[in-house]
Parts: C-alpha cells; sequence; structure tokens
C-alpha cells in the first residue's frame, strides 16, 4: 500500500471486527505489519477474531488485540480509545464497521432505537471519540465508516437500517469537510459503500455464499486500491451488479426529486418501466 496510513508499526482500530468486512480489514491491516484493535461484542467470535488476525501479522501474537466493545455506549468507545491508544499509542486508522440489521415501518420501538444507536450513533460518536487524537498526533491518518448503497437509493423493505445509513453517509461527508479545513490536519474520511457481500448480516439463513455476492475480503481489496486512489467515495461493485448500474440507480433515486415523482418510483407502478428503460440507456453526463 502506498497511502502513509497503512505503515508497518501503525495503528488500526476496527469496529465490528469480530466476523465479516471488519473480520477481513483487520486481517489485512495486520498482514501490512500493523498494530490491530478488533471491537465487538464480547465472547468467543471477538477472541477467535484477535488470534486469527495476530496470525497473520509479520510481528506475531502480540501484534492484536481484542476489546470488547459496545458501539451504542459512548463510554465504551471511550474506553476502547483509551485502551487503544495505551497498549499501541497514536492511531492512524479507525474503521466504524459495526452495524446490525434493522427493522419494519411500524416495528417495535426500543429495535428502532437499538438500529440507531449501532448504526449511526456507534459512527458518530466512534469519530468524535478518536479524531480529536488522531488530528493531535499530526502523522497521516483515515476514517473509514461503513454506510450502505442502501442508505442512498433507499430501498423500500428495511427503513430503520437505510435511515441510518443515509445518516452514516451525511456525516461522514461532514467529517471530511470539517477534516480538509482543520489546519495542520492529517486525517481524512472516507466512506465505504459495500455492494452484496456475503456476511452474517446478509446471509439470510444461507450457508454458502450466492454467486452474486462478493465475499468480505474481495470488499476490502477494493476498499484498499480505492484508498490508494484517495477516493472518498469507495462505491463497490459485486458479482452481480456493476458500477455502470449503480450509477443509473443514483440518478434516478436524485431524479425523483429533479423530476417530482413519486417516492421510490423505481418500485412504483406507474414509473417501473420507465425505470428500466432508463437502465438501458447511456448514464446521462454530469456538469
Amino acid at each position: 500500500m502506498n497511502h502513509p496510513a497503512f505503515a508497518n508499526n501503525h495503528v488500526a482500530v476496527v469496529t465490528g471486527a469480530a466476523s465479516g468486512i471488519g473480520l477481513a480489514a483487520a486481517k489485512r491491516f495486520a498482514g501490512l505489519g500493523m498494530k490491530v484493535v478488533l471491537a465487538d461484542l464480547p465472547g468467543e467470535r471477538l477472541d477467535k477474531a484477535a488470534h486469527e488476525t495476530a496470525a497473520a501479522s509479520p510481528h506475531g501474537p502480540d501484534s492484536a488485540i481484542a476489546v470488547p466493545t459496545d458501539v451504542s455506549s459512548i463510554d465504551s468507545l471511550k474506553a476502547l480509545e483509551k485502551a487503544a491508544a495505551e497498549r499501541f499509542g497514536n492511531i492512524h486508522v479507525l474503521m466504524n464497521n459495526a452495524g446490525i440489521s434493522g427493522s419494519p415501518m411500524f416495528g417495535a420501538q426500543d429495535a428502532w432505537e437499538k438500529v440507531f444507536a449501532v448504526n449511526l450513533w456507534g459512527v458518530i460518536n466512534g469519530s468524535r471519540v478518536f479524531a480529536p487524537a488522531m488530528i493531535a498526533h499530526g502523522q497521516p491518518g483515515l476514517i473509514i465508516n461503513t454506510g450502505s448503497k442502501q442508505g442512498i437509493t433507499t430501498p423500500p423493505g428495511d427503513p430503520a437500517y437505510n435511515v441510518t445509513k443515509a445518516g452514516v453517509k451525511a456525516f461522514t461527508e461532514a467529517l471530511q469537510h470539517d477534516l480538509r479545513n482543520t489546519p495542520g490536519c492529517n486525517i481524512t474520511a472516507h466512506l465505504l459503500i459495500p455492494g452484496f457481500v456475503y456476511t452474517g448480516l446478509t446471509a439470510g439463513g444461507r450457508a454458502e455464499k450466492p454467486d452474486a455476492a462478493w465475499t468480505p475480503q474481495e470488499t476490502v481489496d477494493f476498499m484498499m486500491q480505492s484508498l490508494e486512489n484517495d477516493n472518498f467515495y469507495i462505491l463497490c461493485p459485486d458479482n452481480d451488479v456493476e458500477r455502470a448500474t449503480d450509477e443509473k440507480r443514483i440518478l434516478w433515486a436524485a431524479g425523483d426529486i429533479i423530476e417530482n415523482r413519486p417516492p421510490l418510483s423505481r418500485w412504483h407502478p406507474d414509473h417501473a418501466d420507465a425505470f428500466k428503460a432508463f437502465l438501458t440507456k447511456d448514464r446521462p453526463k454530469i456538469g
């Protein structure tokens, strides 16, 4: 990696690191010689993930630690930051990746609040807790927040999840704006926008990866290349949807406002055929 944040013996903190994209990222960081702090709910999965991450490092078993963390609690995030700094020193990469599935529109109130606490407040508080010290040490660093295409095109069926991921997008854009306007700041923020990735969150009871899905490792490979290119929006394809299709879906969603169509018109019976036709056309030029 050419990005200076991923230097040997630099420090990465990853939330939601016990499985999926978080674990794949932790292993990748460790393989680059970084010290890695894995944060997730306590239990055997987290301990196993830390062991696997240390095994991927050229520096041996002391290169990765597990810190049980509930990202819905700001006090738990503050304890995570303290534990990481006390063990390894300056933090160079923060990946706010922890997330849970959503709730139907009229689902239980506590289910909605839990999704917001983890998916949105976990990212907001994680960034706000870690960023001041990351800025202060003056070295290059990254804050990577895991969003979702569902936070951009907001398909029907999982409104709580969509709303939180839309919030992650807006927050991360604002965070990057503030960081780039902070004198002496060498930290940048980036929005990871996964495609269809086969993880515990998306498996839906399936024991084998669907052909359409990417693996977490493929997603992290794409993320790392995008970071090397200094991309803010890390819009990942998968084995079913290429970038050109994603771009048209995003443009159509924005067009609902511009054209004054009904919300989510892509799924509206009066506009579904027009959307299908739109997909067959060349993408409109922007600017």
